[in-house]
Parts: structure tokens; C-alpha cells; sequence
């Protein structure tokens, strides 16, 4: 006898729901806000800072990675504490803390800030969609707009946070792209530790904007957020209320944001990496935008290497 629609609708239902119970025991599953935040730091805007430090000054600009690993796992690690300690983001901490002229100043900046950044990466996203497609950029724009906006609507938050973390992988993509073409590694190493750098405005500039986009103070607010949001998940109490679990959960952030921060600074290094090796070989030092570094990656290392690095920017964003 043939098995009955019913029957066969119940299966898939039940095929569906294993390979979601297997899906969610993954160890990406098992990873916190840590790593998202970090990929996150590598946005479109931060890959063309990037991309201008590596074309402009080639190997020499490699040493501010090594540099602000440290300091930008420090601070985040921080902030992921302040959130699951008391429960609540920063601003909310702010508020409870100091004057409300100073949480009006600082929510105001952090608008502002985050209103020219997100402006930014969704056009980044555009033309890099453009290029990759031959689709128009402000329709591109608009779709990943609308997309983001909906999905942050509709998509309970431990199921979006859960995409965020696959796309994450995105970051791999630049890795690979230094397969592609040729990597003095030996070169490479020495000018990590020892650049050969002029003490000038256009230096000073670029080192000011790698710092800046690397430990930028959005990230602050988002690391805290995600604790928040990723404690009420698992429906559990701030620590303040439930110090039993606090030794647990604070070496979950540590390794959650050390690691997150250096997945992040590894992948902005190899950003750097690959734009000195193509781009400022081939004399292009003049890069505004991820979506330019993309498209000057593709006369220079070909179209495999073009589609990787434009993909990831797509991803990220």
C-alpha cells in the first residue's frame, strides 16, 4: 500500500525537526555574542578602512592588528560583564548611574553614529550587489534594507541570532582569498613587528581610522545588548541575583569575547594582507569604499578572488 499524504507529511515534519535539534547542538550553535559582535566589526565601512590601509601602505600597517587585539577584547569583555551582571545594556546602566543630560549626550552620539554607519554598509551592500549581480545599487540598497528590517521584526531573536552566527563563516572568505595569489610570508611576518612607516599626517590618518573602526564604541553597546538578550533566552537571572552561576558565566564571556575579538582581528589583518599584496603591488592605493577594493581586486587577482571578497561583504553586512 502507498503511504498516505498524511503520513508523509508527518515524516518530513519529523525529519525537519531532527535535523533542527541536530542543527542547534552544532558547536557554532553553542557560541555566544562574543563572535557575532566581532564579526560584526568587520562591517563594509571597517573593510574599507581596511582595504585603504593595505593599499595605500602595504605591509606596513600590518602591526595595528597584533596591537589592538588586546585592547579591543579588553574593553568588550567589559561591556558583555556589565550586561550579564546587572541585566541590563549600557544605556539603561548609564541612566542608573549618572545625570540624564550624559545618557541624552551619549544616546544621541550613538544615533548618530550608528544612523551614518548602517547608511554606509547598506550602500557598501548595494554596490557590492551591483557588481556582483549588474542589478541596480539603490534597488539593491532598498532590498537589503527592507530584509534586515524584516527579519529583525519577525524572526524570534534566538532564531536570528542563530543565522548571524553562520553567516559569520562569511569571514573565512578572506582567508581564502590569500590562496589565490601570491603571499611573501616571510616579508609579511618581519613587518608585522618591524613596518617601515613615515611619521606623517596621511600615517597618523590611517592609523586613527584603523584604531577607531576597529574599537568602535557601537560595539560597546551591541556586546552588552546581546548578553541581555542572550540571558533571556535561556531564561536566566542576572548575575547580581544569581551569583552562584556568576563563576561559570564569566568565563563563558571571556572565552566567548577573546575569542570572538580575535576572530575579528585575524580576519582584518588578512583584509590588510590581501589589498597590500594585490592592490598596492599593483599601484591602486586610492581605495574609498569596500565596494571599490572589491572591484579593484578583480583585474588584479581575478574573478575567483573578486567573488570571495565581495561575497563576504555582502555576508558581514
Amino acid at each position: 500500500m502507498r503511504p498516505s499524504k498524511r503520513h508523509n507529511k508527518s515524516s518530513r515534519a519529523r525529519s525537519l525537526a531532527d535535523l533542527w535539534r541536530r542543527v542547534k547542538k552544532h558547536p557554532l550553535a553553542r557560541i555566544g555574542p562574543g563572535v557575532i559582535t566581532g564579526a560584526a566589526d568587520d562591517d563594509p565601512s571597517g573593510i574599507a578602512t581596511y582595504s585603504q590601509a593595505g593599499a595605500q601602505f602595504g605591509l606596513d600597517m600590518l602591526w595595528t592588528m597584533p596591537l589592538a587585539y588586546p585592547l579591543m577584547s579588553a574593553i568588550q569583555s567589559l561591556c558583555a560583564q556589565i550586561g550579564r551582571v546587572t541585566g541590563k545594556g549600557l544605556a539603561a546602566n548609564i541612566k542608573a548611574a549618572f545625570p540624564p543630560i550624559v545618557l541624552k549626550a551619549v544616546v544621541f552620539l550613538l544615533l548618530l553614529a550608528n544612523t551614518l554607519n548602517i547608511a554606509a554598509d547598506v550602500s557598501a551592500m548595494g554596490e557590492v550587489a551591483e557588481l556582483v549581480s549588474g542589478l541596480d545599487r539603490h534597488a539593491m540598497t532598498a532590498f537589503f534594507v527592507v530584509l534586515t528590517l524584516l527579519l529583525q521584526i519577525f524572526v524570534p531573536y534566538h532564531r536570528y541570532v542563530f543565522l548571524l552566527k553562520w553567516l559569520t563563516l562569511s569571514l573565512l572568505a578572506y582567508a581564502a582569498v590569500l590562496f589565490t595569489v601570491h603571499v611573501p610570508w616571510s616579508e609579511v611576518a618581519l613587518r608585522t613587528v618591524w613596518p617601515k612607516l613615515k611619521l606623517d599626517f596621511s600615517t597618523a590618518a590611517v592609523v586613527v581610522g584603523v584604531f577607531g573602526t576597529t574599537i568602535s564604541p557601537y560595539l560597546f553597546f551591541w556586546q552588552a545588548s546581546e548578553e541581555v538578550e542572550d540571558m533571556h533566552a535561556k531564561r536566566a537571572g542576572a548575575l547580581l541575583r544569581n551569583a552562584a552561576a556568576a563563576p561559570a558565566e564569566l568565563r563563558r564571556i571571556r572565552w566567548d569575547t577573546w575569542s570572538g575579538m580575535l576572530y575579528s582581528d585575524v580576519t582584518a589583518y588578512f583584509i590588510i594582507l590581501a589589498t597590500a599584496v594585490t592592490l598596492h603591488v599593483s599601484g591602486i592605493t586610492d581605495i574609498q569604499t569596500a565596494a571599490q577594493a572589491a572591484g579593484a581586486l578583480r583585474p588584479v587577482a581575478g574573478d575567483f578572488a573578486f567573488l570571495l571578497f565581495a561575497i563576504r561583504i555582502i555576508g558581514v553586512g
